[in-house]
């Protein structure tokens, strides 16, 4: 079965790309991963306030210990003894592109907009293939308006588009009103592809102490039909590209999303939690669905159950909605 695909206007040997995780800090899982039948790579997110609170620590630490000790400064060592963390992002890049065929895609998650763009132009300079914009916001302000939040979203990739070549994958989450219209702006501003959806981690209350606490739990695989319902309605209304993201367990999740449409299907928290090997044990289940229905290649089934393709796209907005309801029962015993 031939695999290949095109993602942001490459060539990729399969629709299956590890998105940004803690396993591309490691040639060799990301080898073991290019093995398994990976099409590409997504680098873990550069966090610009991860690079500016290093700096300052860094600066506290090398530069103001004299104080009031001035023969201490003959012991401090030198700050290039530390490499930074950005300097650790960028070795570990040229790394990959090194000793991997695949392409390798850098994440960025930046707050400035001279961080988003300067940023930007090291990880082309370091040999990017391309580069994802983690752009992470929670719109809680109540004064801020839907438009105000997706300029930011606009303005960002229009920057960035006037300062570097590499295409740019838009990740964006579904809280947008109006995300076709989003989608179709992004691609007139110079988008090559968005990511469909960003997973915001939510904050769990810890009921004894009374305060917040990080939370994470990994996907599961009804999370990937949201993004099968966006991706069916995108098909065929835009030239960007289109990737799945959350929710891809299994060989079915990946089938579905790319009957829906997508150009290829990420993969997190099933390598993380099965390893490596989960990526090819769901390229074998593609390959054997592919084969049971005469598909040679992607290309042959992409898109059939989009919203172009099916009887009836009502079913993919409203129509399920209402039908869903209409057919549901109480489970037997249960009163009502």
């Amino acid at each position: 079965m031939d695999l290949t695909t095109q993602y942001l206007g490459l060539e990729i040997q399969s629709p299956l790309v590890p998105s940004a995780s803690p396993l591309s800090r490691s040639l060799d899982l990301c080898k073991a991963l290019e093995d398994q039948g990976a099409g590409a790579i997504i680098m873990w997110s550069l966090f610009e306030e991860a690079l500016t609170a290093e700096s300052e620590s860094a600066a506290r630490f090398l530069s103001e210990q004299h104080t009031g000790f001035a023969e201490a400064s003959s012991f401090l060592p030198d700050h290039q003894d530390f490499p930074s963390g950005l300097e650790i992002y960028l070795e570990n890049l040229r790394r990959l592109k090194e000793g991997l065929e695949i392409p390798v895609i850098a994440s960025l998650n930046g707050v400035t907009r001279g961080g988003w763009i300067r940023h930007a132009k090291e990880l082309e300079q370091a040999g990017a293939d391309a580069l994802e914009l983690n752009v992470y916001y929670v719109a809680g302000d109540p004064e801020e308006t839907g438009a105000e939040v997706e300029e930011r979203y606009l303005s960002l990739l229009r920057d960035l588009r006037d300062q570097i070549q590499i295409p740019i994958n838009m990740k964006l989450s579904p809280s947008f009103s109006a995300l076709a219209n989003l989608v179709k702006r992004l691609e007139q501003a110079g988008a090559d592809g968005v990511a469909l959806f960003n997973r915001f981690y939510q904050p769990d209350i810890q009921i004894d102490s009374l305060r917040l606490q990080p939370s994470l739990h990994p996907s599961t695989s009804a999370e990937a039909l949201l993004a099968m319902r966006w991706i069916a309605l995108l098909y065929g209304r835009t030239n960007l590209s289109l990737g799945a993201t959350g929710g891809v367990h299994r060989a079915e999740d990946a089938i579905k999303l790319l009957l829906a449409g997508a150009d290829v299907v990420h993969l997190c928290s099933v390598l993380l939690d099965q390893g490596v090997g989960a990526l090819g044990t769901i390229r074998q289940g593609i390959e054997h669905w592919m084969e049971e229905h005469s598909f040679e290649t992607v290309e042959d089934f992409r898109g059939r159950v989009s919203a172009l393709s099916v009887p009836d796209p009502a079913a993919f907005e409203r129509a399920n909605y209402v039908q869903i309801l209409d057919n549901y029962s109480h489970a037997s015993g249960v009163r009502v």
